[in-house]
């Protein structure tokens, strides 16, 4: 079962959203039928300083069958046009980030501006695309650990 939906809206609040913020999020779609990827759009006005960086908060989780994983790209027309790229390059939503013992999942998009100008991104404006992406492990994997956080748990 892979699919998107959006997070309560006690999470959204939890993470700084408001009513009416949480009204403007929207679940990525693919813009034809031939995409790769599903546009994630920014709920909220936003400006990134030159040479700055914000985090963008999507309202967003992601369902995924236990062997894929959701690629995060910068949109072509964002790191072209308006000099943003993704602060990790490529993020990695896992399958187990959804719904776990202390996150619901909340689909966080870092961005970057590396041009000389403040960059504007409007409510409703694509920010990102995300890609389905199946994986594979090795013959003698045996990790057995569980997830039980958020952004960079797995680490801790």
């Amino acid at each position: 079962m892979n699919k998107f939906d959006k997070i309560s809206k006690s999470q959204w609040i939890l993470d700084g959203g408001n009513d009416e913020s949480y009204n403007r999020v929207i679940l990525p779609k693919r813009g034809t039928a031939h995409s790769a990827g599903y546009d994630f759009y920014n709920p909220n006005d936003i400006v990134i300083p030159s040479h700055g960086s914000a985090v963008i908060k999507t309202g967003i989780k992601c369902y995924l069958d236990f062997d894929k994983y959701l690629a995060l790209h910068v949109r072509s027309s964002m790191g072209i046009k308006k000099n943003l790229m993704l602060k990790n390059i490529t993020g990695i939503i896992d399958s187990d980030y959804v719904d776990n013992e202390s996150n619901e999942g909340h689909i966080l998009i870092g961005v970057y501006n590396y041009g000389d100008s403040d960059v504007s991104i409007k409510s409703g404006d694509r920010i990102a695309q995300g890609i389905i992406n199946s994986y594979y492990t090795t013959d003698d994997d045996n990790t057995t650990k569980v997830r039980t956080g958020g952004v960079g748990s797995t680490g801790k």
